[in-house]
C-alpha cells in the first residue's frame, strides 16, 4: 500500500473507491479485525481541537483512513497535494453490491426499520444487529457491550453507523480485542442512504463539492452549527505550515 498523506493533522491513505473496495475484498472473516474511517471536514476540525489521544489514535491507527471529503481533497489540491476521495457512503454501497451470499454482516446502530430494510436488500446475508444506548461515547459500559456484540456475531464485515467519533473509538476498541475478526467500516449515516431514508445531495453537488450545502438545506437547525461555525475554521487549518 502507498504511503499515507498527511494533511489537516490526518495521516490518509491515497487511494479512491475502487483501490479501497479491491482492498476489502481481499479481507475474510479469519484475519484479525482491520477497520476503515473515512474521516470529513468535521473530522479533521474536531481533530484538531482535541487533546484527546484515543480519540487521535483511532484514526491514526485505523488499518483504512480515506478521504471522504471533496472539499477537502480541493483545498488540498491548492496546497499542491493529491489526495484521492473515496467516500464513505459510497464505498459502503459498493461493497454491499458486491458481497456474496452467505456472508455475515453485523450492524452496530440505526433500528429496526434500518436492519429490516437492509436485510431486504440483501437476502442472502445473515444480519446481526446491536443497538448501543444515547451517549455511547460517554457510557464505558455501553462501548464494552458494543465490542463484546460485534465479537460474538464474527461477522465478515461490521457496519459501524452510530456517528463520529463514537464508531471510530468502537472501531479502535475492536482492533485491540484479540478474538475480534473480520472488516468494521465507519458509516455514519450510509445505511439511511442505502435504505431510502434519507436522501444525499445530486451527483452534480457532489461533484462540485457542495454536497454540505445540501445537507444544510435539508436539515438548517440540525446542521447550521456544524457547517456555518465550526466548518469554516477548516481554512485556517489547512493553511498552517
Amino acid at each position: 500500500m502507498s504511503a499515507r498523506t498527511r494533511f489537516c493533522g490526518v495521516a490518509f491513505d491515497p487511494l479512491g473507491l475502487d483501490e479501497a473496495l479491491a482492498w476489502l475484498g481481499s479481507r475474510t472473516s479469519a484475519d484479525p479485525l482491520a477497520y476503515v474511517v473515512t474521516p470529513n471536514v468535521d473530522d479533521c476540525v474536531r481533530l484538531a481541537d482535541s487533546t484527546d489521544a484515543d480519540l487521535h489514535a483511532a484514526y491514526a491507527e485505523a488499518d483504512l483512513c480515506l478521504c471522504d471529503s471533496r472539499v477537502l481533497a480541493l483545498l488540498a489540491r491548492l496546497r499542491g497535494i493529491d489526495l484521492p476521495v473515496a467516500p464513505g457512503s459510497d464505498l459502503t454501497a459498493r461493497l454491499l453490491g458486491v458481497i456474496p451470499p452467505g456472508k455475515r454482516l453485523c450492524l452496530v446502530g440505526g433500528d429496526d426499520v434500518a436492519r429490516e430494510r437492509l436485510q431486504a436488500m440483501l437476502p442472502g446475508i445473515a444480519i446481526a444487529q446491536h443497538q448501543p444506548p444515547m451517549g455511547l461515547r460517554h457510557r464505558p459500559d455501553a462501548m464494552a457491550a458494543c465490542v463484546e456484540a460485534v465479537v460474538a456475531a464474527q461477522a465478515d464485515y461490521v457496519l459501524l453507523a452510530v456517528g463520529s467519533p463514537q464508531q471510530e473509538l468502537v472501531a479502535a476498541m475492536l482492533a485491540r480485542h484479540p478474538q475480534a475478526r473480520g472488516t468494521a467500516l465507519c458509516i455514519g449515516a450510509s445505511v439511511d442512504f442505502l435504505t431510502g431514508r434519507a436522501k444525499r445531495a445530486p451527483r452534480w453537488m457532489q461533484r462540485l463539492a457542495v454536497e454540505w450545502l445540501h445537507r444544510l438545506l435539508s436539515a438548517p437547525r440540525r446542521m447550521s452549527q456544524s457547517y456555518l461555525i465550526e466548518g469554516p475554521r477548516i481554512l485556517r487549518i489547512a493553511l498552517r505550515p
